[in-house]
């Protein structure tokens, strides 16, 4: 696959991953498991829309990092690349039958 296509890939699965996280691992901290779960459910809705992708935050185009203000909250999500048992990164982030993605949402103050 050519780098091109690769990143398309990549980029695809993690928005998926955003979008309908089933099959993988969705983490929230602390700081967000603290909040109500109303705001809980507004933080994960917000991730799940988020389309505000720009050099600066993703300047690798996979889509696997997004902050935002929430109630004046700086909110952060990542996506990370793991093996199948997650006990290491993903020899090839663009294979889901070689990799496992978990999506982390926090507080940034929490980074």
């Amino acid at each position: 696959m050519d780098t091109e296509t690769t990143l398309l890939r990549i980029r695809a699965l993690n928005d998926a991953v955003r979008w309908f996280p089933i099959g993988e691992e969705l983490y929230v901290t602390r700081g967000i498991a603290d909040l109500p779960w109303h705001e809980q459910a507004d933080i994960l809705a917000r991730v799940q829309a988020f389309d505000a992708f720009t050099e600066d935050n993703d300047p690798h185009g996979e889509h696997d990092f997004g902050s935002f203000v929430y109630k004046r909250l700086t909110i952060f999500w990542k996506i990370d690349y793991y093996d199948l048992l997650l006990n290491n990164g993903s020899r090839d982030p663009s294979d889901p039958a070689l990799t496992r993605r978990v999506l982390t949402v926090m507080l940034a103050e929490e980074y």
